[in-house]
């Protein structure tokens, strides 16, 4: 169209005369409200030749480029036929180029065409404009050229240029260039001091910002709204109520900004009498803010008090805006009601990347994992927040091997996890003993130069000391710069797991002395590392030091660790004094130490009257049923046997079966007591009759009183042999070369036969095997284990 009217232009220019002048050219163009009104008037231009008139140029130039009826490329068009341009005229395409074509960097190499030409001197309007396009580009390096140039030429006595340097500096974060420009400067106008005191919130200097709010000779309320949200991301409540009270004119910012402030410091009952205050007060209340009281209903898991600010959002309607959207839905999805969260999800029209992570995550909160797994499936497109919601949520549901299978296709998906992935795959493996695959993510980890924080690095602690692997632990522990009391604790608990109750003690000293306080998990970790050796009098004298030197007052785990520790060494009858004399009611778990520990010292007596109490407690309990008939049973007494066994029958109490795994090949295979039904179960029972073979040139004899059965002797040694660390040891012996040592976790205690096979395979085939059991770590090498046989 452009050029068709400048061909029939060129062809009639000769006998056409002038038909406009500048009069009539400032009564057309208000009045002209399309394209074709203004290629008429163009036409006209060219045509007579008009369009050399400078300042008629810069009128219709300036017209064009504000026109949002006219393409952009025609003020360019036009620009090429100006004669002669004044610094309006680039000034006008300049800012052109930055506002309606968002092309900074085209502003800035018209600036560059602007010097070379001639007759063209830049004035106080064209520096600003450039300094905007650096800002746009956050690019400090241009400015600080274009900085140059206005000083050269003299601008830099010029308040709006130097606003807008200070705006350009502050921007980038280069808080000293946009001060220096401050105080140098010979006129400061509200503008100026708005523009220093944003570059200093921005950056979140509350000191420099506090100094200068201070000395601001006119408070704005735009600026003391600044210094809430700086005092409110900075925690420092007390001073934005104070800088809020001191507001003349509160606008609907003012109060937003105070009631965000106290809920991003967890002061959530505030925030909502903040909210309530700010609706009395006629106050409109803005997407924003809600947002701010519905997280705080959230965070107080007050459901109602969401829905009422639900209804508020649709009285003032606002409730399309997707961030009220999101916040609702992880309201509802958290306080359970996933229902109204899913009907908010389906309803949405303008749903986005946080929106569908909102839900997976709230199917995930409630338990509905398909849910979630088909929500994810089709999902327009997954971001790592999206994986790793799917991670945790498989983890944190106990679905270990969906949570490592999904860290695995994430990576096949290119998608870089992020720290909640990590740790939720690091507790998978964790949890299946698959050791490999935790030190492939660790690697991951290294490689990809991943900051090791304080939550990760006690993570792949925990997963090296659940594993076995003692001595990565301790490299870990040792090379994080920063360790909170959770790292310590695991290093404790760690340590006392595998055997090393001396070291793991001698820690707790560490601890103390590098001035992290110890808490009531720290305790559990310490007298748990005396109940491993039977340290009776350590353990006692921790135990009193828990509120005579650090003022933490025991819990019931505390007792129940103490319970069992005077029990595992014979002192029952304390035991149960400490029992009687505990300030709080016990539960089944310290009876059930104490009921432990009568079977293991064939105190029948106190066993059985612990017993049947503990049956009472607990009517659902295997463990308190099998450990009462293995009491009769070592008597003989079968007829009481049966009634325990009717009991369980009745009240459908079914005994947990034994559970080993072991991973070989970066595979987790699992072992139940007496299963056939592995793919290698012919080689495994080959491998058991060599074992057997060789346990009896080693002098070993099947523990029998092991099976409460009443079956006779050759019943109960195939039994024994059948017990699932057993069948993982002979698959283990297969499977694994040395000397990667053989590693397996069982899901109960290992009982006393298994302990003794384990020892002398350790030695008969010269391996390393680690059983880790419900309680602890036997580390069997050379025939002896390094629980020195005290479990």
């Amino acid at each position: 169209m452009y050029s068709s009217t400048i061909k029939s232009c060129s062809t009639l220019k000769s006998t056409l005369r002038q038909t406009i002048n500048l009069s009539i050219l400032n009564t057309l163009l208000p009045q002209c409200t399309s394209i074709n009104h203004f290629n008429q008037i163009l036409s006209q231009m060219l045509l007579t030749g008009f369009i050399k008139d400078t300042f008629a140029a810069s009128r219709l130039l300036n017209f064009s480029t504000h026109s949002i009826f006219i393409p952009f490329h025609y003020s360019l068009r036009i620009f090429t036929h100006v004669g002669n341009p004044n610094a309006f005229i680039w000034n006008t395409l300049m800012r052109a180029h930055l506002e309606r074509n968002n092309s900074p960097r085209d502003a800035i190499f018209l600036y560059r065409l602007f010097l070379g030409s001639e007759n063209a001197i830049p004035d106080n309007y064209t520096y600003p404009i450039l300094l905007r396009c650096c800002t746009a580009r956050s690019s400090d390096l241009e400015g600080k050229e274009i900085h140059c140039h206005v000083v050269k030429l003299g601008f830099d006595s010029d308040v709006y240029v130097r606003n807008t340097l200070m705006n350009l500096y502050s921007v980038c974060g280069n808080m000293m260039s946009a001060r220096k420009v401050f105080d140098e400067s010979p006129v400061l106008d509200l503008v100026s001091w708005n523009t220093i005191l944003g570059g200093y919130v921005q950056v979140g200097d509350v000191k420099e910002a506090e100094c200068v709010y201070s000395r601001m000779p006119e408070r704005s309320t735009i600026a003391s709204n600044s210094m809430i949200v700086l005092f409110g991301k900075k925690g420092c409540v007390v001073q934005a109520r104070q800088v809020f009270d001191d507001i003349q004119l509160k606008d609907m910012i003012s109060w937003s900004a105070l009631v965000s402030c106290y809920e991003q410091n967890g002061m959530y009952e505030e925030a909502l009498v903040l909210f309530v205050d700010m609706n009395a007060h006629g106050i409109m209340v803005d997407e924003v803010v809600a947002v701010s009281a519905i997280s705080a209903c959230t965070h107080l898991a007050i459901v109602k008090t969401g829905m009422s600010m639900h209804g508020l959002a649709l009285k003032v309607g606002i409730d399309a805006y997707v961030s009220l959207q999101n916040a609702l839905i992880h309201l509802y999805s958290s306080c359970g009601t996933i229902m109204d969260a899913q009907k908010l999800f389906n309803d949405g029209f303008l749903l986005d990347q946080i929106s569908w992570n909102s839900m997976i995550s709230g199917y995930l909160r409630y338990g509905s994992i398909e849910d979630a797994k088909t929500l994810f499936d089709s999902i327009p497109e997954k971001d790592v927040v999206s994986w790793s919601a799917m991670i945790s949520g498989y983890a944190q549901h106990g679905r270990f091997s969906e949570a490592v299978a999904m860290f695995q296709e994430m990576q096949l998906h290119g998608i870089r996890p992020d720290v909640t992935a990590l740790v939720s795959v690091i507790s998978a493996c964790t949890q299946l003993a698959a050791l490999d695959l935790g030190k492939w993510v660790h690697a991951y980890i290294s490689k990809n130069k991943v900051q090791v924080n304080v939550i990760l690095g006690t993570t792949l602690m925990d997963m090296y000391m659940k594993c076995g692997s003692v001595e990565n632990a301790l490299e870990i522990f040792y090379a994080m710069e920063q360790k909170g009391v959770s790292t310590w604790n695991a290093l404790i608990l760690g340590l006392a797991m595998n055997g090393l109750v001396e070291k793991s003690l001698n820690m707790f000293a560490d601890m103390k002395i590098s001035g992290t306080l110890p808490n009531e998990i720290t305790f559990m970790g310490v007298l748990g590392a005396c109940r491993h050796m039977g340290l009776v009098d350590e353990g006692r004298r921790y135990f009193s030091s828990m509120t005579q030197e650090h003022k933490i007052e025991p819990n019931v785990k505390h007792y129940g660790c103490m319970v069992d520790l005077l029990g595992r060494a014979g002192l029952l009858k304390e035991a149960e004094e400490l029992i009687e004399s505990m300030p709080m009611a016990p539960d089944v778990a310290t009876w059930g130490a104490l009921l432990g520990a009568c079977r293991k010292h064939h105190n029948n007596e106190m066993g059985e009257r612990v017993g049947r109490k503990l049956i009472q407690l607990q009517p659902d309990h295997d463990g308190f049923h099998v450990l009462l008939s293995n009491i009769y049973a070592s008597k003989g007494n079968w007829v009481d046997v049966l009634e325990i066994r009717g009991i369980m029958a009745q009240q459908g109490v079914v005994k947990t079966p034994g559970c080993s795994m072991i991973e070989a090949n970066g595979i987790v295979h699992e072992f139940l007591a007496g299963d056939m039904t592995h793919p290698q179960i012919n080689d495994i029972e080959h491998m058991l009759d060599v074992v057997a073979e060789k346990l009896k040139i080693e002098g070993y004899t099947p523990t029998t009183s092991e099976v409460s059965l009443d079956i006779d002797e050759e019943e109960k040694e195939s039994a024994l042999f059948r017990h699932s660390e057993k069948l993982a040891v002979a698959f283990g012996l297969i499977t694994i070369a040395p000397p990667t040592p053989i590693r397996i976790i069982k899901n109960l205690r290992i009982c006393n036969d298994c302990h003794t096979v384990v020892k002398l395979i350790s030695k008969a085939f010269d391996r390393e095997i680690v059983v880790r059991d419900r309680h602890r770590f036997h580390h069997f090498k050379h025939g002896s284990c390094s629980c020195m046989d005290f479990w």
